[in-house]
């Protein structure tokens, strides 16, 4: 199992704070530090703001050497498609081939209104996401040389998307969310890898087996589509350390009461525990599928956190 980790790059984090962090995961062994694409806070919308997702990760390419890099994900009603797909080759070339692309529909609804995009419908959302990641996809292939589309959203005439990627075939491209009939479908079709989050071992293990039935509906290996999941993350080296930081981030999302319970809390959906306890979560989410995690990390100063996870998580990890 590879081993993540994912910033809400939206709460504020600056762009010191990501030099660090990018560096402390070359240091300590992650296999990639992937970020959230928002413009605006969920709880703290007038103090913390964001850095362009692809604009962040264009720019740590060349000062990186070995992570990979990447968005989840980058909602289909913030950029043109054709736009998406050029930030993406850029980026993949300022890494020297190291970018993944996360999509999804976009849900957040105040973030739209704050920045003028425009908010449809979830089913109208979904439409725009299909048009997308044909295009995108269409638009690096290397047996493609012009792409000409005719949707209900995007029309595109004569386009040679040049220069293709530097990734051969093309930067791996994650979809995700709850693997619901449609979302697995369209999986199926055109994702290397899908990635799930805020679930159980027991609950990602079913939406494992939805992508697996829509793989095989389409005539596709299923072991051929990666399987990932996000979880929140907290991890003490012992219980004390853990109730601290628990506590630091009950401070900064505004919440009172008592750690314990928080952490009791945390743990239905997420991650949480000493090192071993946490290495007992990940071997049950290898059980459901995944052989890559995403570790979402809301301490984003916290970098005692992230060399924790290196020195006493990733190696065991990479055993399951």
């Amino acid at each position: 199992m590879d081993v993540c980790l994912m910033i809400e790059g939206q709460e504020g984090v600056n762009w010191g704070q990501w030099i660090a962090l990018a560096k402390a995961c070359e240091a300590n062994g992650f296999a990639g530090l992937f970020r959230s694409d928002h413009y605006v806070s969920f709880g703290h919308p007038a103090e913390w703001g964001s850095l362009d997702a692809w604009a962040t990760l264009a720019a740590l390419g060349p000062v990186t050497e070995r992570i990979r890099l990447g968005t989840l994900v980058s909602p289909a009603s913030f950029r043109h498609p054709s736009i998406l797909a050029k930030s993406v080759v850029t980026a993949d070339f300022a890494s020297g081939g190291r970018v993944e692309l996360g999509m999804g529909a976009g849900w957040f609804e105040g973030e739209h209104r704050a920045y003028g995009f425009p908010f449809l419908t979830d089913r109208e959302r979904f439409d725009v996401l299909e048009e997308q990641v044909e295009i995108v996809h269409r638009l690096w292939d290397r047996d493609e040389d012009e792409v000409s589309f005719e949707g209900h959203h995007y029309r595109l005439e004569s386009c040679y998307g040049l220069p293709k990627p530097l990734q051969d075939p093309h930067p791996p491209l994650i979809l995700g969310g709850g693997a619901g009939p449609r979302a697995a479908r369209l999986a199926a079709q055109w994702a290397d890898e899908y990635n799930t989050f805020s679930a159980d071992p027991s609950e990602c293990k079913k939406r494992r087996d939805s992508l697996s039935r829509a793989c095989e509906a389409a005539g596709r290996d299923p072991t051929s589509m990666r399987f990932s999941i996000m979880t929140g993350t907290l991890v003490g080296a012992d219980q004390a350390e853990l109730l601290s930081r628990a506590s630091l981030l009950m401070a900064r999302r505004g919440q009172d009461g008592d750690p314990k319970a928080f952490v009791d809390d945390w743990k239905q959906n997420r991650t949480a525990g000493t090192p071993s306890e946490v290495l007992d979560r990940l071997a049950g989410y290898a059980g459901a599928g995944a052989s890559r995690m995403m570790l979402q990390h809301l301490l984003h100063d916290d970098l005692d956190a992230v060399e924790l996870i290196g020195r006493e998580i990733i190696p065991e990890a990479s055993k399951l």
